[in-house]
């Protein structure tokens, strides 16, 4: 059985911008195919909670190979995404400028419930359960419209 949801899906505004992509790769290293961010279209510090949007292009590079005839988002991407938003956030809240690396470090509970196709937007929301300087912890879930296609919890450190 799924989660409550972390924000109903429906109440988020996905045309606004909290965060834009430029302002994100300033925060997150990852590059070409791994940036899985668009933008931030909701940032809320205080209470660590942050929706983050990418579109699903049919030029994917995943799209070949997983699953030909049937592209489905792989898995760990939906983690990766969760993990660049939960980057952001910790940057953001500690004001580092994207100038400490804040690398993955764990995943727990994860379940995916659903497949992101080309086309699809998928919607992440994340929010802090724990949110130091040095680590953090994050409760996460993706939507497909109002469909949770995934939800975990995933971790990051500082790392050097």
């Amino acid at each position: 059985m799924a989660s409550p949801p972390i924000l109903d899906p429906s109440s988020i505004d996905r045309s606004q911008t909290a965060v834009t992509k430029q302002e994100l790769l300033t925060l997150n290293a990852q590059r070409d195919e791994f940036e899985q961010v668009d933008r931030l279209v909701l940032l809320d510090l205080d209470q660590g909670i942050a929706v983050g949007i990418k579109a699903q292009r049919p030029d994917e590079f995943w799209t070949r190979g997983h699953i030909p005839g049937r592209p489905i988002m792989p898995g760990v991407l939906m983690i990766e995404m969760a993990a660049q938003i939960g980057s952001a956030v910790y940057h953001l809240k500690f004001g580092t400028g994207g100038k400490k690396f804040f690398g993955f470090a764990g995943v727990d509970g994860v379940k995916f419930r659903g497949g992101v196709e080309p086309g699809d937007e998928l919607l992440m929301v994340v929010r802090a359960k724990a949110l130091r300087s040095r680590m953090a912890t994050f409760q996460t879930q993706g939507f497909v419209g109002e469909k949770m296609v995934f939800e975990g919890d995933v971790s990051g450190v500082v790392i050097g």
